[in-house]
């Protein structure tokens, strides 16, 4: 150690695994990987991972990336391999309505720290995917693209869509009319048809823009049923935020 700097970066071509390789060698182990699923979306939940992958041969999973740009069978496939071999890992699923409350980031933010707190092994450092998690007790870096440089986000990355795409599975049982099993909830030309024929159904998210102008015209909240036609009083509040497309 003595000698080392610490502040040095690992080299663009150095691989997935660099930073945690820096981070390590620098005294920093475990190093947690930390990022979320559903931030765009306009229905069902925000869902964060968080990953600690172990050193050497075992923390090498091939094919980790970014978890949009995986097939969802290949997403499966990586899934079952990061928890089998993972140090430690969870899950939070933060639930449409705390995200009407209290707003996405802020929902974004407290899910990531939950699923570090939720993590037997208290990480000494933590790399997190697109912005800093405040009040982790220990380090950390914000990446840009975090998913696509380095291994232990990659990984959390692949654990919250897995996770959050089985819930929304899932929902579509409940609300067949909106087709959550293909467009995971985001906004998609056949989810906008959907809305403005059915109103949204309670796993909307109804301070975004698209879903409070669905009900605006609806006037309703459609519950479940084959055909999605059972209602609910009208909900009051106008939309803040525009669900990303998918």
């Amino acid at each position: 150690m003595k000698g080392r700097p610490l502040r040095y970066t690992p080299r663009r071509d150095a691989g997935l695994h660099a930073y945690e390789r820096v981070l390590e060698h620098a005294g920093f182990a475990p190093v947690a990987g930390v990022d979320e699923a559903g931030r765009g979306a306009c229905a069902g939940p925000l869902v964060v991972g968080a990953v600690i992958l172990p050193s050497g041969r075992r923390g090498r999973i091939a094919g980790l990336t970014d978890s949009k740009l995986l097939t969802p069978a290949r997403r499966e496939e990586l899934y079952a391999e990061i928890v089998e071999r993972a140090v430690d890992w969870s899950a939070i699923v933060v639930p449409c309505h705390d995200i009407d409350r209290i707003g996405v980031h802020r929902c974004n933010v407290t899910g990531m720290r939950r699923a570090l707190a939720a993590l037997d092994r208290r990480p000494a450092y933590v790399l997190s995917d697109g912005f800093p998690v405040p009040g982790i007790g220990v380090p950390g870096l914000a990446m840009i693209k975090g998913d696509q440089v380095a291994a232990c986000v990659a990984a959390a990355s692949i654990v919250a869509k897995v996770t959050r795409d089985r819930i929304m599975v899932e929902l579509h049982e409940r609300y067949p009319a909106y087709g959550f099993d293909v467009h995971k909830g985001y906004v998609t030309r056949d989810h906008s048809l959907a809305l403005d024929e059915h109103g949204p159904c309670p796993e909307h998210r109804f301070s975004f823009v698209n879903v409070g102008r669905a009900l605006r015209k609806n006037g309703e909240v459609a519950l479940g049923g084959e055909a999605g036609d059972e209602l609910l009083g009208e909900v009051s509040g106008d939309g803040r935020t525009e669900g990303a497309r998918a």
